[in-house]
């Protein structure tokens, strides 16, 4: 997880906190959207993706004007860039961000991994 972290913020500028936890928002995100299987595949090649998809479940909890804002828009992509935002990533980071870690997933787990990840998912190509 440490090299993915240093990936995105020499991409983003992001700071490593805000970083690792928009690393495991989207995962969650992934998690809960994806094809099983293949999510399972690509966490399997990161160390560390189990730790920060359950502090991105943990704070699932809170709900908020955030959570709030994520269940009128029904969820998927949209509530996952509300969430990104409350992290603090800014809306002009999000496509590096997805970008360079769909391409650290393609390097670690393969095409035939990531690809199937991507077309599951409504709206999730124009991040990556």
């Amino acid at each position: 997880m440490d090299e993915l972290i240093a990936r995105v913020t020499t991409v983003t500028g992001l700071d490593a906190a805000t970083a690792q936890t928009a690393i495991g928002h989207i995962l969650a995100f992934l998690q809960k959207e994806g094809p099983a299987t293949e999510v399972a595949q690509l966490l399997a090649t990161m160390p560390g993706s189990e730790t920060a998809v359950a502090a991105s479940n943990a704070d699932e909890g809170g709900g908020g004007l955030m959570g709030m804002l994520g269940g009128m828009m029904g969820g998927g992509v949209m509530a996952l860039g509300q969430k990104l935002m409350a992290a603090g990533v800014p809306m002009g980071q999000m496509q590096p961000l997805g970008s360079e870690l769909f391409a650290y997933g393609r390097e670690k787990a393969g095409e035939d991994v990531m690809g199937p990840i991507v077309g599951a998912i409504p709206g999730l190509n124009q991040f990556v």
